[in-house]
C-alpha cells in the first residue's frame, strides 16, 4: 500500500479519512495488515508529509495508533498525551497539521481502562501528573457516580465525556479548526480503543 502523497490527500474528504481509519482497525482486528514497503515509504516521505488525519490519543503503551488503524509511514499525525487532554501545545500540533500539512480529520481517541481517566476519578494528586489529571476533572464531575463508588462503568463513562469535552475544547480555543470544519474542509470526532479487543468504536460527536 502507498503512503499519502499531495495528489492523495488532496482527494480525501474528511468522511473518507474516517472510512480509511475504519477499514484500517477492521484489517488490525482480523491481523490483516496492508502489504507495505516502510523502507520505500521512507524514502518517498524524506522530501514532504502529506498525512490525511491527525490522532489525539493517549500515550498508554497498549495503544500504538498506526498498528490500531494498519497505518504507515507520513499516513497520520499521533500528538499523544495522558488521558488524550488538550493544552496550547495539543492545539498547536492540530492546527499545523491541519491547516498547513492539510489533514482532513482531527480524530480525539481515548481507551477503555484508561490510568489517566481512573487516576482522576480517584482524586490522585502527584507532581505535574496533578495539573494534568485536572484537566480530565471536567468529566468526573459531569457524570453521577452511583452510590459515591468508582466503579468500572463510571470510569469508561467518563472516559466518554473527557473525549466530548476535548472535542468541545478544541472548538472552542482554537478558531482555525473551528472555522475549517464549519467550511467543511475537515471533520472532528471522538472514538475509543478496546484494549483487550484491539476493537475502535467511533462516537456520535456532532458538529457543535
Amino acid at each position: 500500500m502507498e503512503t499519502f502523497n499531495k495528489e492523495r490527500q488532496a482527494a480525501v474528504s474528511p468522511d473518507q479519512a474516517i472510512v480509511l481509519l475504519e477499514e484500517g482497525n477492521q484489517r488490525f482486528q482480523l491481523a490483516k495488515k496492508a502489504d507495505r514497503d516502510l523502507l520505500d515509504q521512507v524514502n518517498k516521505t524524506c522530501g514532504g508529509q502529506f498525512p490525511f488525519g491527525v490522532v489525539i490519543s493517549c500515550i498508554d503503551s497498549r495503544v500504538p495508533v498506526e498498528h490500531v488503524f494498519d497505518m504507515g509511514i507520513g499516513d497520520l499525525f499521533s500528538v499523544r498525551v495522558a488521558g488524550n487532554v488538550i493544552n496550547e501545545d495539543v492545539l498547536g500540533s492540530t492546527e499545523y497539521g491541519c491547516k498547513v500539512a492539510g489533514s482532513k480529520l482531527v480524530l480525539v481517541m481515548g481507551h477503555t481502562k484508561c490510568g489517566a481517566v481512573t487516576s482522576a476519578c480517584h482524586g490522585v494528586e502527584l507532581g505535574n501528573i496533578t495539573a494534568l489529571l485536572s484537566k480530565i476533572q471536567p468529566a468526573v464531575n459531569g457524570v453521577e457516580k452511583p452510590g459515591g463508588v468508582v466503579t468500572a462503568d463510571y470510569i469508561e463513562d467518563v472516559n466518554k465525556l473527557n473525549i466530548h469535552n476535548a472535542i468541545k475544547e478544541i472548538r472552542d480555543r482554537s478558531e482555525i479548526l473551528k472555522e475549517m470544519e464549519m467550511n467543511g474542509e475537515i471533520k472532528m470526532v471522538g472514538a475509543v480503543y478496546d484494549v483487550c479487543s484491539g476493537a475502535v468504536e467511533f462516537l456520535d460527536t456532532p458538529v457543535a
